[in-house]
């Protein structure tokens, strides 16, 4: 399975929900999954297994994740398979629901349940039909390539005022923009939207408990210099702030890993920094959005480097995956961010001009960031990529996020 988590945002650009989008299989390596093969394990609601796996509890308290149900599982037993309050899922439908009362009848069960609802792909001449099911509904989707938004706006505000408007599909900030001057949309989604930041608030925040057990490290006698590495590249806060100090110190130092920073420092400019600068940012606030991007692509990154057969560069892949915001973190170019960190020409050549080996994996992964399944799929035949690795890779790096993300 191929599964993914899309922001969804307002119209400041602040991430208020996401959507997970998945698909079961490599349908261009199994084009008969695109028949009755693609209902096989339909009754199993798959979205609610990343949850459980990725916890809820590490995005903020406040978003929301929408989670698509089929025809199949919306009659499967949800509660079994949810672990997270009701309130924070919101249950998403399609226009494959027929509006008769056995559907009707389970959608008003899981709304009773406190779970919230959400309907999308329905076109303007189902409108009516739709009715009883609308009624429900807290939140429709709106594709403005495929229906008007200023007269879906006026319709839905008269006749349902208290359903929530998203609009869906959006290609470009221009779109954004013409869109968002309507008013009366809540959520946007678009695929220009992948970096979910803030105007203000692209920095990223650091993780308090990372800090805390650096400083531990560090104080001890002997610490190892991997050790404390390995607990700097939890939390890209700590290590471009590493990198920029290194670099600093030295020339043409062509930084491949954390790692080889932290041997660059020594153990005694290390403690040195950490005895300092890191007690300064003690209390922090708690991860940004940025953070959890970077984090999470740093490990999927690392995590793929097997499954490309690039194992002996599964450092170096790591922080391209965490430096792959580096631009939007500093507000510079990407070549320019990089004069300031100075990592390897590898490195480099990845993240500025997409080129070389690592580049593959970073741009299989931005492209499976960002669900565009059929590039994904084409990918995966060119290197003789199977999905269950994928899936495995992307997930094992939400559990990690997890484990250092609840540590605090």
């Amino acid at each position: 399975m191929l599964v993914t988590l899309i922001p969804l945002f307002d119209e400041n650009m602040s991430v208020r929900a996401y959507s997970l989008f998945s698909q079961k299989n490599n349908f261009l390596l199994n084009p008969s999954m695109l028949g009755t093969g693609q209902n096989d394990g339909a009754a199993k609601v798959e979205g609610l297994e990343v949850i459980r796996n990725m916890g809820i509890e590490t995005l903020p308290s406040d978003k929301e994740v929408f989670v698509t149900l089929n025809n199949i599982s919306v009659f499967s037993d949800i509660d079994a398979q949810c672990d997270a309050p009701h309130g924070r899922i919101v249950l998403l439908i399609d226009d494959t629901f027929p509006p008769v009362e056995m559907y009707t009848g389970r959608l008003k069960e899981l709304k009773d349940n406190g779970y919230k609802l959400a309907i999308r792909k329905l076109a303007v001449h189902n409108f009516e039909d739709y009715r009883d099911i609308l009624k429900l509904m807290d939140y429709i989707f709106i594709n403005y390539k495929k229906i008007p938004l200023d007269k879906a706006k006026l319709y839905f505000n008269k006749v349902y005022p208290a359903l929530k408007l998203c609009a869906g599909n959006i290609e470009s900030q221009e779109v954004f923009e013409e869109v968002k001057a309507l008013t009366g949309y809540d959520l946007f989604e678009g695929e220009f939207f992948r970096v979910p930041v803030t105007k203000g608030q692209n920095k990223v925040a650091p993780l308090k408990v990372n800090y805390i057990e650096l400083l531990n490290t560090v104080n001890n006698n002997n610490f190892e210099l991997a050790e404390a590495a390995d607990i700097i590249g939890r939390d890209p806060a700590l290590a471009i702030s590493l990198l920029k100090m290194v670099n600093r110190m030295t020339i043409n130092s062509q930084i491949t890993s954390l790692r080889h920073a932290t041997a660059m420092l020594g153990q005694k400019e290390l403690k040195k920094w950490i005895n300092t600068a890191v007690v300064h940012e003690m209390y922090s606030e708690r991860p940004s959005e940025m953070t959890r991007l970077s984090l999470i692509r740093a490990k999927f990154a690392e995590n793929l480097a097997p499954v490309f057969g690039q194992e002996v560069q599964a450092q170096e892949l790591f922080l391209v995956g965490l430096f792959s915001v580096l631009d939007v973190i500093m507000e510079k170019s990407m070549s320019e961010a990089l004069k300031v960190i100075k990592v390897s020409k590898n490195i480099s050549d990845a993240l500025i001009d997409r080129q070389g080996n690592m580049a593959l994996v970073l741009d299989f992964m931005l492209r499976y960031e960002s669900a565009d399944w059929q590039e994904v799929s084409r990918q995966m035949i060119l290197q003789k990529i199977d999905v269950g690795p994928v899936y495995e890779a992307y997930m094992g790096a939400l559990l990690w996020y997890r484990k250092i993300s609840l540590d605090e």
